[in-house]
């Protein structure tokens, strides 16, 4: 053979085995390249969520609180303060997720688990068992946000000092009257109701003949249309009661209604009578009737302690006895 010829074959069988290690290494390094393509990219793990108690509305001091008020909201776990209402469920991590069926698994069993808690929550709610359920009718003592989590510190529920003086509108007053079933309308009167406060006096009337005074009663409307705020020390009525008994029953007043329902104490007994509901927007306060007598007895600078009345066109004098 030619040595011409064994050059040209020693060059192809070379050229042939760089080929062949190419073609290797480029089938080799595929898969490589491919699994790294398809390999997913790591998300950062979501933060575990708590519910707390927040405001659905914004709330100002003296107002109420009722369901309709309160909502759950989504929360950090990390950034739960010991102070807010929780629905004591344990949030969890989300698992990691691995194969597509097991995060779809994942996320099926955790749709469940919140479904769960959200029916329990409904139930407890409605059975008056739940946390919610425990802030109904506390009375706001500072404002809150709409949005804003609920803390004990910024409410007062009944029987808590200062309770009274957070239920009293701005300006008013809380005077108590005692009561008995007679005068307080067999005790069908409940907090939150609306009564007229009336008062029976003695008066002096014509003398007899003998000159010695004849004695005489008459009654008149006090007070109108008076929010009552407590019997005893029960601010709100039982659940389910239809009556209330007691000893007292503590009225909202003006300060000018206070002074009227003082002198009225003095002058007989009192008597309350129960209003309609719908008589709640009507006028309110102290009754022309007796504001008139109070006027005159203060203009005829009457020493001996009495009050002119007027009904029916007649003057007559009741004496504080």
């Amino acid at each position: 053979m030619k040595p011409v010829r064994i050059i040209v074959l020693a060059v192809a069988a070379l050229a042939a085995i760089g080929l062949a290690l190419l073609v290797r290494g480029m089938l080799s390094g595929k898969p490589t390249r491919e699994a790294a393509a398809a390999a997913p990219i790591s998300q950062p793990a979501e933060k575990p969520m708590a519910r707390v108690l927040v405001a659905k509305r914004d709330l100002k001091v003296g107002d109420r609180l009722t369901a309709n008020d309160l909502d759950w909201q989504p929360w950090p776990v990390d950034a739960v303060n010991a102070a807010y209402v929780t629905d004591g469920s344990v949030p969890s991590a989300p698992a990691a997720p691995a194969a597509t069926n097991g995060k779809s698994n994942a996320k099926g069993k955790a749709k469940s688990r919140d479904a769960v808690a959200e029916a329990t929550r409904a139930v407890a709610d409605l059975s008056g068992a739940g946390p919610r359920a425990a802030f109904v009718g506390a009375v706001v003592r500072e404002p809150f946000l709409a949005g804003e989590p609920i803390v004990d510190r910024k409410l007062v529920r009944a029987g808590e000092s200062g309770y009274l003086a957070v239920v009293l509108s701005p300006g008013m007053r809380a005077m108590s009257v005692a009561v008995t079933v007679e005068t307080g309308a067999g005790g069908f009167i409940l907090p939150g109701d609306r009564v007229d406060v009336l008062v029976a006096a003695q008066v002096n009337s014509a003398s007899d003949a003998d000159g010695a005074p004849r004695k005489a009663f008459t009654s008149s409307t006090v007070l109108r249309n008076i929010k009552v705020l407590a019997i005893d020390q029960a601010s709100q009525p039982e659940r389910g009661a239809t009556t209330a008994v007691g000893a007292t029953a503590t009225l909202e007043l003006g300060p000018q209604e206070a002074e009227a329902l003082a002198l009225a104490k003095s002058l007989g007994d009192l008597t309350l009578t129960l209003r309609s509901y719908a008589d709640i927007g009507g006028p309110s306060g102290l009754s022309p009737e007796f504001q008139t007598a109070m006027q005159r007895g203060q203009s005829s600078g009457n020493s001996a302690g009495g009050v002119r009345v007027f009904r029916g066109g007649q003057a007559t004098t009741t004496a504080v006895n």
